[in-house]
Order: structure tokens, then sequence, then C-alpha cells
């Protein structure tokens, strides 16, 4: 067995398992200041309340995974891109921080200030995921000891922050699907009018981010121009955004949200593949690059992990799954709620 391409497909599902989960809260997070009323506001809040905290074990685990198995990546990455990720902590911290203590009093000037915030910290955090994505697929400049030798202004660069956008784009999308299914009357019928345009916008961004790629990064087609087997995960997430919107038009809330959570996984998929090999595609020496082969743990050390990841990762769908059935339906606001 190849260990080193099982931690590679491991360490891809978990961070897909972050993306799918909390996209939909970074994006409700997004889309916040779109209502007025403190009431509907409470409902995006209790929408996501149950579950934000226990999506975001997907990040750490998916963290944990890269350390172990890949931790010269980790190294790298973590270090390059430090202050990048120090402001996506701060922003994920400010977001939970908002959700817990926006309605801890009346004041409306207290909630208002609580809600810009949550909306601040959940669209810096989906900026700044979708510019680490960026540099990740554009390529970071390492040294030949695999070390990052850029700077961090280096990192904002135009197809970096375009992808940040098209992140936070994809996340609005998500995050409005996700409302639709959990709210009703008529805060969901306003909720269902911003869904094609933010479809069409997720689109426009998509499609600039591709042919960004196509023109600048072609080595990412490269796997489907040598395996056009592959082109299949192109045609499904085309057919899955096409989709949403003939769901939402049926009313079949469930079936839009699952195929938004498929799409984000296809496009996830589409990552991987065009990265592979490789785990940091180094510039402007492709040869300094790190790949699954010559960053990874041992052999006996992926071994281990395996039998560990055979235990751990049941278990962590077993809680999304209950979590999720447990607070299924549309979501109400009692003596509990935020």
């Amino acid at each position: 067995m190849d260990y080193n391409l099982l931690w590679f497909v491991v360490v891809g599902v978990l961070f897909s398992g972050y993306a799918v989960l909390d996209g939909f809260d970074l994006g409700v997070g997004t889309l916040i200041l779109g209502i007025q009323d403190d009431t509907e506001r409470r409902l995006f809040y209790n929408a996501i309340g149950p579950v934000w905290d226990g999506n975001e074990v997907w990040l750490v685990t998916g963290g944990g995974a890269l350390f172990a198995a890949f931790p010269a990546v980790y190294g790298t990455v973590f270090s390059g891109f430090y202050l990048a990720f120090i402001l996506l902590l701060f922003a994920l911290i400010f977001r939970a921080v908002a959700i817990e203590f926006r309605s801890k009093e009346p004041w409306a000037w207290w909630r208002r200030w609580w809600d810009r915030g949550f909306f601040a910290g959940s669209t810096s955090a989906a900026m700044l995921i979708g510019v680490a994505m960026g540099n990740i697929v554009w390529g970071v400049p390492l040294d030949a000891k695999g070390e990052f030798a850029g700077t961090f202004l280096g990192l904002l660069h135009p197809y970096a922050l375009l992808m940040g956008v098209t992140t936070v784009a994809l996340f609005m999308m998500h995050g409005s699907i996700y409302l639709h299914l959990k709210t009703e009357g008529t805060l969901q019928a306003r909720v269902r009018s911003w869904i094609n345009p933010l479809i069409i916008t997720f689109i426009i961004c998509y499609s600039l981010t591709t042919l960004a790629t196509l023109l600048y990064v072609p080595r990412m087609t490269l796997v489907l121009r040598e395996q056009p087997a592959l082109f299949a995960v192109v045609v499904l997430l085309v057919l899955a955004i096409a989709n949403l919107p003939r769901e939402i038009h049926r009313g079949r809330d469930w079936a839009a949200f699952l195929s938004s959570c498929v799409a984000m996984l296809l496009l996830m998929a589409l990552f991987g593949l065009g990265m592979f090999p490789n785990m940091v595609y180094a510039l402007p020496e492709p040869a300094h690059s790190l790949t699954i082969y010559n960053a990874s743990s041992s052999v006996t050390t992926l071994k281990i992990m395996t039998l560990i990841a055979a235990i751990g990762v049941p278990i962590v769908l077993t809680y999304t799954v209950t979590v999720y059935y447990i607070f299924h339906g549309k979501v109400k606001l009692g003596k509990d709620s935020y």
C-alpha cells in the first residue's frame, strides 16, 4: 500500500470536511448584515449555533494529520504563512466570541457592534483561507532546504486575492442555501431571493479564477490532460452547481444543500488532483517543491497513524452526523437561544 498517497487523501478529506461544514458558518456570518431585524439576526445565529464549534473540529484534525503525516509541509507552511495564520486565528476567535457575547445584553448598540464583528471575522477568515489556497496553487518561494524564502506582502499577489474573493463568494452561496434550509416564512423568502444572485456571483468569480489558472498556472490541468477520464469531475461539478437553482425552485431544501456540499467537495477534489504529487509547489525552482514523498514521515509512522485514523475518523464522523441529526429541522428561538 502507498501510505504517502493514502495520507494525502486523508488530509484532503479532513480539510474538505472543514471547507464544507465551516464554509456555511462563515457564509452565514458574511450575510448577517443583509438583514436589520434583531429577531431575524438571532435566527441566523441559532441556525449555526449548535454546530459551528463542532465544524471546526475538522480544521483541528486536518492540521494534526498534516503535522503527523507531512511535518516538513506543516513546518514550511505554518512558518511561511505565520502572519496570515495568526490573522486567521484571530478572525475565528473573534467570530466565536461574537456568537457567544452578542445576545448577552439587550442593548441595540451592543448587538450591532458584535454583528459587525461577526461579519468581519467571518469574511476575513474566508478571504484568508482563499488567499492561502491561492498561494499553494500559484507556488511559493522555497529555498533548497524547503524553507519559505518570501515575505507576507509577497503572498498578496493578484491570483491569490482573486482566489480569496472566489472563496468568499463560494461560502456566501453555501451559507445562503443552508439558511434557506433552516429558516421559514418571510425570512426564508428573503434568503431565497439572495441565492440566485450569489450563485451567479460565484460562477463569475470561479470562471475568472479558472481562466487565470489556465493562463498562468497550466500545470494545475496537467492531470486532466494526461487522464481525460478525470474530466468527469469537472462535468459533475458543473452539474452540481446547475442543480442548485433547480432544487431551490422545487422547494427541495435538503437536495439543494447536499448539491452545494457535493460542489464544494468536487472543487476540493480538483484542487487535490491539480496539486498531486506536490503539497507545496516551489517557485522559481520547482525542484525545491515539497511532495507527498520527500516531505512525509517514515512509513512506520504512517502505518501507525493509519491505525489511529481508522479509530478516530469514524468517531468524528459519528459525532458530526449525530449533532446534525439532533438539531435538524427549522430553527426556533427559545429561552436558551443566542
